[in-house]
C-alpha cells in the first residue's frame, strides 16, 4: 500500500536507471494480522522544507493562488482521493473527523505544521492495516468454502459511493473483492491451494509494507496533494524520489522502453518510449496495469500493492532477456488479464530518429508517391552542437535530408507523421516548423509573470513548399502539438489523426532544502493565441480513436490547467486549406464508410466504450464464463469481418489473434500495426483529394482569365 505515495511518479525502466529498491522482500519483517500500526511523526526538517515549497508556488507557479481557504478544501479533497479513491478503507466517522481541518489547512501550511497531515495518514494507514488483516483471516477461515453459484455482484466503480458508516459494510465489500480474486484465479487454471497462497503472499507483503512506511512518506503523500491543487504536473520530489526522477532518458537505454506511474494499488503504463522495446512489440499500451513480472522462466510474481521502484527492480534486466508481464488492458473489462512476454533491449538514438518512407495511393487510373516522414520524438545532441560537430543528430537537420532525399524521388506530397510523439525539444519544434513556412511566430510562452515572448524561425528559405498533411493522435504531445498547432494556424497543411494530448505547460525543478520541487511556470499559445493547453490540437479531419480521453491525455487529469487564449502574433495565415475542408470531410467519410479498417475501428471502439460502462462483474463462475465467451465472440466476430473485406485467412479464436501478435514480436518486426497503416494510407488518401481540389481550382481561374 506504499505505493500510494508514489502515485504521482514516473520512471522509465532502464537498466542504466539509477534505482535502488528501498526495502527487498527478505528484509521486511512479517507483520502479524491485527496488529497496530504504529503512528508516524513529522520532523522538524519537514516543516522547514514546507515554507520552502509553499514559497516557490505561491510566488513562482503560473497560477496565483492564494494560501486561502479555498485552497484548504481542495487540498483535503484531493488528498482523500489520492489515499482512498475508492472509498474502500477510511469509514464515514473518519472522514467526518477529517473535516475539522477543511478550512484550517492553509493556515497550517503557513506555519509549517504538518500535524494535521500525519493525522490522516495515520488513520488511512491504521485502516489499511485493518482491511488486509481481514482479508488474510478470511482466506484461512472462510475463503476456501466460497462458492461461486451465487447472483452476487462486485461493484467496480466506487469513486462516487457513499463512506461506509460500519466496519460491516467494508467486511462486506471486501470479501466480494476477495472473492473476485479468487474467480479471477480459478479462471485462470490456478488450482484452490495455490490460489491461497498467492494471495496470502500478496497480502501480507502489503501488510509488512504498511508498517515499514516511514515519516517521509506520509509528508511526500500530503505535500503532492498541496503541488497538485496548482496543477497535476507540479510536484515534490523527496530525495529518494529526486534520484529516481532524474534518470538519462536521452542517448541509450535498456529496458522495455516504458514509462510507469502508480494508481491506486497497479503499476500503470503512462506511455511507451519511442522505439522501444516495447513500443515494437505492440503487446503493451499506455493506461495498461501490469499486476504481475516473471522472467523468461519461473512464475509470474504477483505485484499488486508493490512500490512502483520495487517492480522496476523486477521489470529491468540485461539486454536480450525475456521478461513476461501479466496485466490488465486499458482496452478491457478490468477484471480479464494476460500474459504478455517483452525482449528487453536497448533504445539507441539513431533508432528514435525521423525515418522516411514512400507509399503509393491510387486515383482512378493515376498513382501518386507520398513521402512519410515519421518523427517519433524531437531530438537533439546539444553536447555534439557546443562541440560543433559538423555531424549532430538533430531532428531537423535529419529532416532536411529525408525531405531532399524524397524531392529526388519525386514525391507528389509529404506526409509528417507525429503519432505517438511525446514532445522533446522546443527548439527543435520551431526549426522544423521553419522547413514549411517563411520566416515569422511559431509559438509564444506566458510566464508567470504575464510576459508573453514570441518564439520565432528566423530562417526566411522554405525547404518544402509541397502539399503537407501531419498526422497525429492522442499521444501526439507538447513540441509535437506546437508543430502541429503552428501548421494548422499558418495554413500550411492539413491535420488529420486524433485530437492530441493537450500538454501546454512548462516545467523547472527548483532544489529544496531536501529532495526538489518540479513547479509549472509557463504556458504554451500559439500563434492564432489559442492555447494547446487541455484541449490539444484538433485535427481538420478527426479519425476514430481506441484512446479514451477520460483515461489518457491532460482533460483526464484533475487540477489540469483550462484552456484559454491570449492576443494572436503577427502572422499571415493561407486560408486555403480551411475553404476546402467541407468538401475533403465528404470525401473521406465516403471513402471509409465501407473501408473495413475503418469499420472494424468504429466497431471496435463502441466494444471497448461498451466493456468499460460496465460498472459490475458477477461473482457467479458460469455467469462470468458466458460474459467471458460473449465478449470473445464478438472481438472474434469484428475481427474476422475485417478479415474476410481484405481476403485475409479467418481465426477461429481470439487466441489465434494473441498468438499471431506474439509471433510477430519474435521476428522483431518495426512495422507499425495494420490499424496504423490503415490511418497512413487514408492520411494519403485525404492528401491527394487536397491536392486534386487545388489543381482543378487552377484550372477554373486559368479558364475564367
Amino acid at each position: 500500500m506504499l505505493s500510494i505515495c508514489f502515485r504521482t511518479l514516473k520512471i522509465a525502466l532502464t537498466l542504466t536507471a539509477l534505482l535502488t529498491a528501498q526495502l527487498s522482500q527478505a528484509t521486511i519483517p512479517e507483520i502479524a494480522p491485527g496488529t497496530a500500526f504504529k503512528p508516524l511523526e513529522p520532523t522538524r526538517d519537514h516543516a522547514m522544507i514546507t515554507q520552502q515549497i509553499m514559497n516557490n508556488l505561491l510566488r513562482g507557479h503560473y497560477e496565483h493562488q492564494r494560501l486561502d481557504d479555498k485552497l484548504s478544501s481542495r487540498v483535503l479533497d484531493i488528498l482523500l482521493d489520492d489515499i482512498d479513491s475508492t472509498r474502500s478503507y477510511l469509514l464515514a466517522a473518519d472522514v467526518k473527523e477529517f473535516e475539522q481541518y477543511r478550512y484550517s489547512l492553509d493556515e497550517a501550511l503557513n506555519r509549517g505544521d504538518m500535524r494535521p497531515a500525519f493525522i490522516i495518514f495515520n488513520r488511512f494507514q491504521q485502516r489499511v492495516s485493518e482491511r488486509l488483516s481481514f482479508l488474510l483471516n478470511e482466506l484461512h477461515s472462510k475463503a476456501a468454502d466460497y462458492h461461486f453459484d451465487t447472483d452476487e455482484r462486485l461493484d467496480l466503480d466506487r469513486e462516487k459511493a457513499p463512506w461506509a458508516t460500519t466496519s460491516a459494510e467494508l467486511d462486506d465489500l471486501w470479501r466480494k473483492r476477495l472473492k473476485n480474486s479468487i474467480l479471477n484465479l480459478k479462471m485462470a487454471g490456478k488450482e484452490k491451494d495455490a490460489i491461497i497462497e498467492l494471495l496470502s503472499k500478496r497480502y501480507q507483503n502489503q501488510l509488512n509494507r504498511v508498517h515499514q512506511s516511514q515519516s517521509e512518506d506520509a509528508y511526500q503523500t500530503f505535500m503532492n496533494a498541496v503541488t497538485r491543487a496548482f496543477d497535476p504536473h507540479t510536484q515534490y520530489f523527496s530525495p529518494r524520489n529526486t534520484e529516481n526522477f532524474n534518470i538519462n532518458m536521452s542517448l541509450s537505454l535498456q529496458g522495455i522502453g516504458a514509462v510507469l506511474q502508480t494508481e491506486d494499488e497497479h503499476t500503470k503504463v503512462v506511455r511507451l518510449v519511442p522505439a522501444g522495446p516495447a513500443a515494437k512489440a505492440g503487446n503493451l499500451q499506455p493506461a495498461d496495469k501490469i499486476i504481475g513480472v516473471g522472467q523468461a522462466e519461473g512464475d509470474i510474481v504477483d505485484v499488486i500493492g508493490w512500490r512502483l521502484d520495487e517492480v522496476v527492480e523486477l521489470i529491468r534486466g540485461p539486454k536480450s532477456t525475456t521478461v513476461r508481464l501479466e496485466i490488465l488492458p486499458a482496452n478491457s473489462s478490468g477484471t480479464d488479464s494476460k500474459i504478455i512476454s517483452i525482449v528487453r533491449d536497448e533504445v539507441k538514438l539513431e533508432e528514435q530518429s525521423a525515418q522516411k518512407d514512400v507509399i503509393e495511393v491510387k486515383d482512378g487510373d493515376v498513382t501518386h508517391k507520398i513521402g512519410v516522414i515519421d518523427i517519433p520524438t524531437f531530438y537533439i545532441d546539444f553536447q555534439g552542437r557546443m562541440e560543433n560537430k559538423p555531424d549532430y543528430k538533430s531532428t531537423t537537420r535529419d529532416v532536411t535530408v529525408l525531405i531532399n532525399e524524397l524531392k529526388e524521388e519525386g514525391i507528389d506530397g509529404l506526409i509528417i507523421d507525429l503519432r505517438n510523439n511525446g514532445g522533446g525539444s522546443l527548439e527543435e519544434a520551431i526549426t522544423l516548423t521553419g522547413l514549411f513556412i517563411p520566416q515569422g511566430p511559431v509559438v509564444q510562452v506566458r510566464s508567470t509573470h504575464g510576459r508573453v515572448e514570441v518564439l520565432p524561425d528566423q530562417d526566411p528559405s522554405v525547404l518544402y513548399d509541397g502539399p503537407i498533411t501531419v498526422l497525429v493522435n492522442r499521444l501526439s504531445a507538447s513540441a509535437s502539438e506546437i508543430f502541429a498547432g503552428a501548421i494548422q494556424d499558418y495554413g500550411r497543411g492539413l491535420i488529420v489523426g486524433g485530437q492530441t494530448f493537450g500538454k501546454g505547460t512548462v516545467q523547472s525543478l527548483r532544489p529544496l532544502r531536501s529532495g526538489q520541487l518540479k513547479i509549472t511556470q509557463a504556458k504554451f499559445y500559439r500563434v492564432s493565441g489559442d492555447s494547446t493547453q487541455h484541449q490539444g490540437v484538433i485535427p481538420d479531419i478527426l479519425f476514430p480513436s481506441l484512446f479514451d480521453k477520460e483515461k489518457i491525455g491532460e482533460s483526464a487529469l484533475e487540477e489540469a490547467l483550462p484552456w484559454d487564449t491570449i492576443r494572436p502574433a503577427e502572422y499571415s495565415s493561407n486560408k486555403g486549406i480551411a475553404a476546402t475542408l467541407p468538401a475533403l470531410r465528404q470525401l473521406h467519410q465516403t471513402r471509409i464508410e465501407h473501408n473495413p479498417d475503418f469499420r472494424f475501428l468504429r466497431e471496435q471502439k463502441a466494444l471497448i466504450t461498451e466493456l468499460r460502462q460496465q460498472t459490475q462483474v458477477s461473482l457467479n463462475e458460469k455467469v462470468r464464463e458466458q460474459e467471458r465467451k460473449a465478449n470473445d465472440d464478438k472481438r472474434l466476430k469484428l475481427e474476422n469481418e475485417r478479415r474476410k473485406a481484405k481476403g485475409m485467412p479467418l481465426l477461429t479464436s481470439i487466441d489465434d489473434e494473441e498468438s499471431d501478435n506474439a509471433a510477430d514480436a519474435e521476428k522483431k518486426d518495426d512495422k507499425k500495426p495494420e490499424e496504423d497503416d490503415a490511418l497512413l494510407i487514408e492520411a494519403g488518401h485525404i492528401l491527394v483529394d487536397y491536392m486534386n481540389i487545388q489543381t482543378a481550382s487552377l484550372t477554373a481561374q486559368r479558364e475564367a482569365k
